[in-house]
């Protein structure tokens, strides 16, 4: 046994200059070969722009410095209090009292993903109405979590009728019914009144995205029988983009207890979100380190809207949607929903102008007039313009703007011989 202990002394006495050689290679003799980025060499630079297009909208002062507060832990009391103020601010937003209400901590397409993966299992049939772009990405991401996929078609700037609706649920059965609110890609605001009802009758939960209509067009989640219904931070609420509000109905919990498997995300398994934002009786434990300055730019979003009052705050988008549409005309503009009725406040949307090009339109306001409007997306690229007026950014001032930009726009980009 000497012996051997003996052999194991000479052994480590021999390798540790050989590990003494590797520690210094990975220390204070090591060499980078990659030189540092000359771009991170330089001071940040960030344009001052109007945000007209249809998401992000500009930040106000206030929001902004609420962002820039020192960090908080994100298990400490006071940040806890502040995740319990964004759920009464988010069950006043939605008009809930659903207890399973939280933001998610992601963008509204994670909201959207958080809805379905929590909601659907594997072969569970899920209706979806497709009019733009957000039907395209729901029905996507169903199919990826291996739902029965099936589809609601409605040519883009058109809406969906109770008829619609109550002849999709009789023929396919679905146990979930997807349908978006404002339907950014398009400028369609979708009647609710009477869906959850409809789908309940037929055994169906009903999932609504409101990700560009919320403060902006009425929505009352209990009232209207809303099972599931989830936001974004960067629209009305004028936050930036990172946290997402999302709700759940007594009836989706009550499904989601039931699976008979776990959420494929751990992420955004909405049994452990419960917990970490306080939605059961359980004690909170740690989950996910929350993006705690996102957080603290809901929270004081969510405070501007409360301070506003809804019916204020949709006031003021259906007033300042009306003397843009009215400004629009004027100019000789084709506004693309027909319907007054149907048009989002948020987001509205005008024909491509004949003769011209959306993108030398949309690039001459950017570098002409340091303003963002955007062409079109999904079924409706090249086909539109679409123009923001949402939150702090839903003002008359720029309405005005923005028709001005507009018309100077018309006069002097190209016009193509047709």
């Amino acid at each position: 046994m000497r012996r051997a202990a003996v052999l194991g002394a000479k052994r480590a006495a021999a390798a540790a200059p050989l590990l003494r050689a590797q520690l210094r290679g990975t220390a204070g003799h090591a060499m980078a070969t990659i030189p540092p980025p000359q771009g991170l060499l330089r001071p940040l630079a960030v344009p001052q722009r109007l945000l007209l297009g249809p998401g992000p909208s500009n930040v106000p002062p206030r929001i902004l410095a609420a962002g820039g507060r020192q960090l908080l832990g994100h298990m400490h009391p006071e940040m806890l209090q502040v995740m319990d103020e964004i759920k009464a601010g988010i069950q006043y937003a939605f008009q809930t009292r659903n207890r399973l209400t939280l933001a998610v901590s992601g963008t509204g397409h994670c909201a959207m993903e958080a809805a379905l993966l929590n909601l659907l299992e594997r072969g569970d049939t899920v209706l979806v109405a497709v009019n733009g772009i957000w039907g395209q990405r729901a029905a996507d991401i169903a199919g990826r979590l291996g739902a029965d996929v099936r589809e609601l078609q409605k040519p883009p700037g058109e809406y969906f009728s109770l008829r619609d609706i109550q002849e999709g649920l009789a023929r396919h059965k679905p146990s979930v019914l997807f349908i978006t609110h404002g339907e950014s890609s398009t400028g369609v605001l979708q009647p609710l009144q009477g869906l959850g009802e409809l789908c309940h009758r037929h055994g169906c939960l009903l999932l609504v995205d409101a990700v560009a209509s919320l403060g902006g067009a009425p929505i009352l989640m209990d009232q209207q029988e809303i099972d599931v219904l989830y936001s974004g931070s960067q629209k009305v609420l004028s936050a930036p983009p990172g946290s997402a509000p999302i709700s759940f109905s007594e009836r989706a919990r009550e499904k989601m207890l039931r699976r008979k498997t776990k959420p494929p995300s751990f992420y955004l398994d909405m049994g452990w979100l419960a917990n970490y934002w306080g939605c059961d009786d359980k004690p909170r434990m740690y989950h996910h380190t929350a993006p705690i300055n996102s957080f603290l730019s809901l929270r004081e979003g969510l405070a501007m809207l409360a301070e506003l009052g809804l019916e204020s705050s949709w006031e003021r988008h259906r007033a300042n949607c009306t003397l843009l549409c009215q400004g629009l005309r004027e100019l000789g503009l084709e506004l693309f929903v027909k319907e007054e009725a149907a048009r989002l406040p948020t987001i509205t949307t005008v024909r491509v102008p004949e003769g011209y090009a959306w993108q030398e339109i949309t690039a001459f306001l950017m570098n002409e007039h340091g303003l963002e409007i955007a062409g079109g997306l999904g079924p409706s690229v090249g086909k539109v313009l679409r123009i923001g007026l949402m939150g702090y950014n839903s003002t008359k001032d720029n309405v005005d703007r923005v028709l001005g930009a507009l018309r100077d726009a018309l006069q002097r980009c190209r016009r193509s011989r047709l």
